[in-house]
């Protein structure tokens, strides 16, 4: 099974942002845009696993999650891994860096025990929008630049579960489903 820890976002959410991204879409034809259904935090990738781990994995994010406050996020600016220049990935930001980056250390830390490989990359709290397909011309660069300055609305989610989810590729493009879903932890009054 091919796994993945993350975050949800409402479906409305999920549409705005999707809908938020037409200029970007619009200025290159570079990038595989991810649909909207599909748009979602990743906390940490798992990969391939037996189906035998679903337990233990399910356990570790219940009592991570029991430790770690619930959140409200934001997004901010767009962005590109490395750079628009050489874009291999197109993001949008968020508010809750630190808060995001101690949740998926933890996850990172407890699933060790599981003898899963630890993060070599300093967490960045971002949902992916797209991934370059190939090259991009210096013309569509600058497009998508000047498209990523464009203002518009920032949007606002509660984070209150985190997920364990199952990626199903095909034809068609991938296929997730939520396999667990742990509760964070309520902030008191």
């Amino acid at each position: 099974m091919r796994l993945f820890v993350a975050i949800n976002l409402p479906s409305e959410i999920r549409d705005a942002i999707y809908a938020d991204t037409a200029p970007l879409r619009a200025a290159t034809s570079a990038v595989k845009w991810v649909a909207a259904p599909l748009l979602h935090v990743t906390l940490k990738f798992l990969g391939e696993r037996s189906d035998l781990l679903l337990p233990d994995l399910e356990n570790i994010i219940r009592i991570v999650s029991a430790r770690q406050p619930a959140l409200e996020l934001r997004t901010t600016q767009y962005g590109a891994f490395p750079n628009f220049r050489r874009a291999r990935v197109v993001w949008v930001g968020m508010t809750g860096e630190r808060e995001l980056r101690a949740l998926a250390q933890d996850l990172d830390q407890m699933f060790e025990g599981l003898g899963i490989s630890s993060e070599t990359r300093v967490f960045r709290a971002h949902l992916t929008l797209g991934r370059l397909k190939g090259e991009m011309t210096p013309h569509d660069s600058r497009a998508l630049a000047e498209a990523a300055a464009l203002p518009r609305e920032a949007r606002s989610f509660a984070v209150r579960t985190v997920d364990l989810m199952q990626s199903e590729l095909g034809s068609g493009g991938p296929r997730y489903s939520v396999l667990a879903s742990a509760p964070l932890h309520a902030r008191g009054p």
